[in-house]
């Protein structure tokens, strides 16, 4: 379906036309009719589908159409990250840039003079606010902000929102909400707590699901196993035979990515780094200095999983394993986007296996292996799954090694036991009939315990290096050397 096809107004076509948009994508063919139609809505989407489009695009036309207050906040826009309100916040001013629409941003981690800032577009009452949930329930309790005559809420990845523990906060911004209004939700996932969530907010929801969340078709993901200490080396040869321009590398750590990013500007690489111990101006200038070229390669936490929107990524790399799918869907995401090509590489080592292994579960196929022959430098070598034959296999193995092991101790044993007994004769060893038998377990006679006794003896005179005769004649020239004066060394 096309734009123009939308029952949408001049202004806001003028502005699709402005920035090129023609097609639109399948979560945006579904959510902006019943969004126009001012219905609630639940759509379950994967990021880089265009959702955020399908959310905004219908705001705009009915605020252009006129009927709302001037001087209030019409519309609340929830985000789990500063960094995704800014997008929003910044794709909000493109598509609504025909259309008399106020925006205000607002998010933590600012100095006094932006909240400042914030707190006044509050008391005007900008028409549309994008928003962290902490941040503006931190303004509501302050008491200036009116939020009685909202008319439209929605929700943007509101299965990250709850992940992060913001249910209370987004509760008690809904109770400060008109029960009149029109309230939009949208989601990577579909767990219990978000269907909880949509019960509770949405009246008669409009459902929208489209097919489970997987990475985009054109994103080429290659996978290489290697030891924990061969990653620095890799990454080096990767950007040496590869791409090392707009890249985005993905560490498990903030401290991680320190050190990453240390050694690769030992390399000459224009590195920048993203985590959470930078404040937002710095965040701010490295995402800058990143989108305008001046930084190839940006080293990161999952700061930048989501809400970074940059078109041109041609590559991903997983430094280290998601936590688990959806992570590493919304990683290599960054790449391939607006109908583009990426690669996606991903280093596995042993103690992330498991947690592979279960990701290429959820994609259902098995992912290319990058080998010495692929002109990247990687192993060829993969760990094995130890699947359940495996393990019953070498289970059965050690048995049979412990069962051999025990034979041969018992047959050694026996041989020891038969030598050391002396033979007994025959009318020893046998009874008047009728009489009871020797068990083996019965006391050895005195003649064996004397035997023994003389065993013994000799196997530490052996071990000692000394014989009978050495030690009879050690002894002798022990006691003249005491007849003589001479006494020996203790």
């Amino acid at each position: 379906m096309r734009f123009d096809e939308l029952d949408f107004n001049y202004d806001v076509l003028d502005a699709l036309d402005a920035m090129h948009f023609e097609e639109c994508t399948p979560i945006q063919e579904q959510a902006i009719p019943a969004a126009l139609d001012g219905r609630d809505l639940i759509a379950v989407a994967q990021t880089g589908t265009g959702k955020t489009a399908a959310y905004i695009l219908p705001v705009l036309n009915r605020l252009a159409d006129g009927e709302f207050p001037s001087d209030a906040i019409n519309c609340i826009i929830m985000a789990p990250t500063r960094e995704l309100a800014m997008q929003i916040d910044n794709q909000l001013e493109g598509f609504g840039y025909f259309v008399s629409v106020s925006s205000l941003p607002i998010y933590g981690g600012t100095d006094g003079v932006t909240f400042a800032q914030q707190q006044k577009g509050l008391k005007l009452g900008a028409d549309v606010v994008i928003a962290t949930p902490g941040r503006l329930l931190a303004h509501l309790q302050m008491g200036y902000v009116d939020l009685s005559k909202v008319s439209f809420f929605i929700l943007d990845e509101a299965d990250r929102m709850l992940d992060m523990g913001f249910y209370e906060d987004i509760m008690q911004i809904v109770k400060k909400l008109p029960h009149e209004r029109q309230t939009l939700m949208f989601s990577a996932t579909m767990p219990p707590k978000i269907q909880q969530l949509a019960k509770t907010i949405l009246r008669n929801p409009h459902e929208i699901k489209l097919a489970v969340s997987k990475p985009a078709e054109k994103i080429h993901q290659q996978v290489a196993f290697c030891h924990d200490p061969e990653k620095p080396r890799l990454l080096k040869q990767i950007f040496e035979t590869r791409q090392s321009k707009r890249v985005i590398v993905f560490a498990s750590s903030k401290l991680k990515v320190k050190e990453l990013s240390r050694e690769l500007r030992h390399d000459k690489l224009k590195i920048g780094e993203m985590h959470s111990d930078l404040d937002q101006q710095r965040r701010d200038e490295v995402m800058h200095e990143f989108k305008a070229g001046r930084i190839d390669i940006l080293v990161a936490t999952d700061i930048v999983a989501r809400g970074i929107d940059i078109d041109d990524i041609t590559m991903v790399v997983n430094y280290d394993v998601p936590h688990d799918a959806e992570d590493y869907v919304h990683r290599i995401g960054r790449t391939a986007r607006a109908d583009a090509e990426g690669e996606a590489i991903t280093f596995v080592c042993e103690r992330d296996k498991r947690r592979w292994f279960a990701i290429e579960k959820f994609l259902g196929k098995k992912i290319e292996r990058l080998s010495a022959g692929s002109n990247s430098g990687l192993p060829a070598s993969e760990p094995k799954e130890k699947g359940p034959a495996q393990a019953s296999r070498r289970h059965n193995g050690t048995q049979r090694r412990h069962s051999n092991r025990k034979k041969s101790h018992s047959r050694v044993c026996d041989s020891h036991t038969a030598s050391t007994q002396p033979a007994q004769s025959e009318g020893a060893a046998t009874t008047h009939a009728g009489s009871d038998r020797r068990s083996d377990s019965a006391p050895k006679t005195e003649q064996n315990k004397a035997y023994g006794r003389k065993r013994r003896r000799q196997h530490g005179m052996k071990k000692n290096g000394r014989s009978d005769s050495n030690l009879s004649s050690s002894a002798t020239d022990s006691r003249n050397g005491e007849a003589n004066g001479i006494k020996s060394d203790p």
